[in-house]
């Protein structure tokens, strides 16, 4: 049973991260075109701008602070970037 139980804190925080996106950033588009692993810099989802709008929305909703040298693609600019690394963030508090 623990097992399951990170995947579906992933998949909860990729909704909920994929609602603010679309509310704030496709502007009308079509959020179901948007896949877990797109990019959100090579899709032109999200400008540089935008990934600081991005940091200050996890920050607010999860408690958390992300570090310089966290700020990097992998861990920001897709949705399974961001699920993992919320996992990792959220759960290193535990461990």
């Amino acid at each position: 049973m623990e097992a399951i139980k990170p995947q579906i804190a992933q998949e909860a925080i990729k909704a909920q991260v994929r609602q603010y996106i679309s509310a704030n950033f496709l502007m009308g588009g079509n959020v179901a075109d948007l896949r877990d692993d797109d990019s959100f810099m090579g899709q032109n989802v999200i400008d540089s701008a935008g990934v600081l709008e991005l940091i200050a929305y996890l920050e607010q909703t999860y408690g958390i602070e992300v570090d310089e040298d966290e700020m990097i693609p992998d861990n920001l600019d897709s949705l399974n970037g961001i699920g993992h690394y919320l996992q990792r963030k959220l759960g290193g508090a535990r461990a």
